[in-house]
Formats: structure tokens, sequence, C-alpha cells
């Protein structure tokens, strides 16, 4: 299923119907009077989160979404029916946005929850309800109202409990692999992820979290570069950070800072989250060199790097612990070798 995480889509709740304006005839009855029906209610329109979604996709194909109209009243003081309500299913996470773009609606961020979007229309009021002591026989009868519209931006952001951030081609997508039973597309290229995604790590019993993968930022993101803001949004809720650094390129302080100057430019409080900085591919350099980049890469962060190959297995496990530990899970990591995690899998 292809990943889809903004779209807008149009909404129209339901007509009222109309009243009715009749009056009773019956056989020997005199002056029956009015007997009109009000019309019924045209249905609403509403948004729920629920679970098995993960995309926004379905509404890129299906933009408009109408709830129905009431019935009209009858005669024999028989209302018309209610419209039926129209629900618009999203999945967890997502945020829905007036037509500006920017004026926050909605946030949906657990099951079940559900937001009225648009109200139908009352029915129109039949002729019985103008009866009175000098009009005995009003042929007046009130047309239903109309049902509010609007046109609406849906915008997805994951929900995890940690995220994956880098450069491309950081390495980070092979982390997700090694750590959980996600696969995502992984070349020698940078931006072979082109969209987010999300794999489930489970250290053993109460202790299970989701990752998030974010396709890799570059310079400008903040701005926009890249489809930098749509990516900068999935990690909004994420409450922990892992910052993957490629220890084969030139400068990684360079690379660690320009993320972090992007998470600053798009929202401050976005780098006062936890933060867990590691060098990858270590298994592609000298010890020697491995211990310059960490020592380059310590001057900048304030923080002694973990040392991850992904390939080879080696710091993934103490990684997913220190992850666990800043989410509450664990009380205390234990000390791993730096060799490879010989007998764990995601």
């Amino acid at each position: 299923m292809k990943f889809l995480d903004q779209c807008k889509i149009y909404i129209k709740a339901g007509d009222g119907g109309r009243g009715s304006s009749s009056f009773r005839r019956e056989a020997y009855v005199e002056f029956g009077g009015p007997d009109g029906g009000d019309g019924g209610r045209g249905g609403h329109v509403y948004a729920e989160a629920v679970e098995g979604l993960n995309t926004l996709i379905d509404y890129r194909y299906q933009q408009h979404h109408k709830a129905g109209r009431g019935g009209h009243g009858m005669g024999k003081q028989r209302h018309g029916k209610g419209g039926e309500d129209k629900i618009i299913k999203l999945p967890v996470g997502t945020q829905i946005f007036e037509e500006d773009q920017e004026t926050l609606i909605a946030d949906l961020t657990e099951v079940g929850q559900r937001v009225l979007l648009a109200r139908g229309g009352n029915g129109g009021w039949g002729n019985l309800h103008f009866k009175s002591s000098t009009n005995r026989a009003p042929r007046r009868a009130n047309p239903g109202e109309e049902g509010e519209e609007r046109t609406v931006w849906l915008r997805l952001k994951l929900i995890a409990d940690a995220g994956l951030l880098g450069l491309p081609n950081a390495g980070k997508s092979t982390f997700i692999r090694a750590a959980t039973a996600a696969k995502p597309k992984v070349a020698d290229y940078p931006f072979t992820t082109l969209h987010p995604g999300l794999g489930v790590v489970d250290l053993g019993p109460g202790t299970r979290f989701v990752l998030a993968d974010i396709p890799g930022l570059i310079e400008g993101a903040a701005e926009g570069a890249g489809l930098g803001h749509r990516f900068l949004g999935h990690v909004e809720r994420c409450k922990v950070l892992l910052h993957l650094v490629d220890c084969t390129q030139d400068d990684v302080a360079g690379a660690w800072q320009t993320i972090r100057h992007e998470l600053e430019e798009y929202d401050p409080a976005m780098a006062d989250k936890p933060e867990i900085v590691a060098l990858t591919k270590v298994d592609a350099l000298t010890e020697d060199m491995v211990d310059e980049q960490a020592a380059a890469l310590k001057a900048v962060c304030g923080q002694e790097p973990l040392r991850i190959s992904s390939v080879a297995g080696t710091g993934v496990r103490k990684a997913l612990g220190l992850i666990a530990r800043e989410l509450g899970h664990l009380d205390e990591l234990e000390h791993e070798d730096d060799g490879p995690d010989e007998g764990w899998r995601p």
C-alpha cells in the first residue's frame, strides 16, 4: 500500500428534509385540520481514529464525502427519517486542519477518538406547527436547513516512541531492519527511503516500543527543502531520538550539527527531546579511524557516541537498550560487549 501523509478532502453534511403541508381527510370527519409532519434531520460528518490504518491513500482517490439527507415530512403527522451520518475513518495520529492549513480543528491521537466536522441541517416544520386559534388551516411548511460544508486538510504524523534521524545514507533503514521485522528498501545511494516507516522492537516481556524510520533530512529541511516539513512532522511525536551519523564521511561533526540546526529551526521543543548519538558503519574503518571520528563527534555533541554496525550486529542491542531506558521500560541497562549481539533476533 502506498504511503500518503497529507491530502485535502471536501465534506458536506446532509440537508434537512422539508416539512409537509397536509390536511386530515377522513370520511365523516369535518374540518380535519392540518396534519403535516416535520422533515428529518440531515446526517452529520464525523472523523474517527481507528486501528489498522497507517496511510491516507484512500482519501487521495475519494475526496468528496457527503452525509445522508433527511427524509421529507408526510401527512398524518409522519415525520421524515433522519439522514445517515458519515464517518471518515482515519489512522491514529491524523491532524485535521482548516483550508488555510494552519488552523487546527482536531488531533486524533487515540483509537476511538471522534470529532464532529460538519453538522447536518435541521428538518423543516410541517404545517401542524403553525396551527393557532386565528389560523386554523395553515398552508405553510418550512424547507429543511442546508447542512454545513467545508474543505479540510488531513495530515498524518506517525505516532512512534522513538525516531531515527540522520542525513541521507546514514544507515537508518539498515538499522531498523536489524532491530525490527520491518523490511524497508536499502541501497548504496542516498534517498532510498521516500516515506517514513514503522517497526516494533521487542526486547522481552514488557519491553516493546515502536521505532520510526524517518527519511534522510538535508540542509534547509526546516524551510521545506527535500520535503523537510513533512518529514520533520513525523519526528514531533517521538519521545526519544536516535541520531545516526555515518562514520565514513569526512565531517561527522558537521553532519550532526546540520540535523540539530534543522530541528531547532523547525521547532525548538524538538531540540530538547532526549537524543542518543551513534556512529554507524564502524565495520568499514579501522579502530583507530573510528576512535578519531568518535572524538570529533563527541566534541560537538557532548556525549560519547555509540558505535554501531547494523550489518554485523555490533552495538544494535545496546542502542535499543538505551532507547528503552529513556522510555522508562528498563530501570537498569545491562552493559554489553561491543562485539556482535549473538543469539538475539528482532
